[in-house]
């Protein structure tokens, strides 16, 4: 009788092992569901105004970028660049910038651009954030062709491109080896971008965004540290920023202390989190920005008119 009790009791923690081990993690059903959506809207994230031009800014053929004219403005409007996400490794403008930006900021009076990159690991986050540089340098080169205010200029990235345009807007360098400087960024605006400090973030993510963090890093510490505007954020820098996020940890983790640094340095930056969580969150403000009913796109709309004057 014990016995049987025994092995019946032993089955049954195995039963219940076996389904604590196969029912997924909250992160695992996050991620399932943000990878279903991404899906099923994946045509939302595909501009439906076509570009005015598409430029080649360099001789590979990820160096290229989108751009739409300002609609309804006398004179040069001020210029938004925007630069997509993908774990630095994947991702393009046709498929990552959004439709409701490609309309809603020109129609607002902004001549607006959506870049390629190269990619890791074919190239490194050096060359992406040389590439940021080289596009910004393409079209103020051609400002008075396309319409563009030299003196009113903003980037704008999500994601990988989040950092991308953090780190341009607080290293030097890749802006002066084409020639320009931070005098020439008024702005910059990353979208809920979690790889401000890059060693903090190694040590706070999981395994699988490790993965993703030394694909592009590397486990060099001091190229991690190169790579982290907060490294940077003592200046010189661009003239402001703003970090809206939506409520993912990493993001909250990483947003304000970037924003506390530039602060402290004398340079405008301001965060503003917005209704959203997790991996969907962070897919729906690329997507939704632009769209009129999108929390996030009041917020910076005022932020743009704040900086330009407007």
């Amino acid at each position: 009788m014990k016995r049987t009790l025994l092995l019946s009791l032993g089955a049954m923690a195995l039963i219940g092992t076996t389904i604590a081990q196969a029912a997924p993690s909250d992160r695992l059903r996050e991620r399932l569901k943000a990878r279903m959506e991404g899906r099923a809207d994946a045509a939302a994230t595909l501009p439906t105004a076509k570009p005015d031009l598409v430029i080649a800014y360099g001789k590979d053929p990820l160096q290229g970028l989108n751009f739409w004219r300002a609609k309804g403005t006398r004179g040069p409007a001020p210029l938004i660049m925007f630069v997509h996400g993908g774990g630095w490794s994947k991702g393009s403008k046709d498929n990552a910038t959004g439709r409701a930006k490609v309309e809603h900021y020109p129609a607002q009076g902004y001549a607006f651009a959506s870049i390629d990159y190269r990619l890791v690991p074919k190239a490194t986050v050096e060359q992406q954030a040389a590439d940021v540089a080289a596009a910004l340098k393409a079209l103020l080169d051609r400002a008075g062709e396309l319409g563009i205010d030299r003196g009113k200029v903003v980037l704008m990235g999500h994601s990988a491109g989040a950092h991308l345009v953090a780190l341009v807007g607080t290293d030097p360098q890749y802006l002066r080896a084409v020639g320009l400087s931070h005098a020439d960024v008024d702005g910059v605006i990353p979208l809920d971008g979690a790889a401000y400090d890059i060693p903090s973030q190694f040590a706070d993510a999981g395994p699988r965004m490790v993965q993703t963090y030394t694909a592009a890093f590397g486990s060099d510490p001091a190229r991690q540290k190169a790579l982290s505007p907060i490294s940077h954020a003592a200046g010189p820098n661009a003239g402001a920023f703003l970090f809206p996020h939506v409520e993912r940890a990493d993001a909250v983790r990483q947003n304000e202390p970037l924003a506390a640094a530039l602060r402290a340095a004398g340079t405008p930056a301001e965060t503003a989190k917005v209704a959203g969580r997790g991996l969907i969150g962070h897919m729906e403000i690329n997507r939704k920005l632009g769209e009129a009913d999108y929390p996030a796109t009041p917020i910076v709309d005022a932020w743009l008119k704040r900086l330009f004057g407007r």
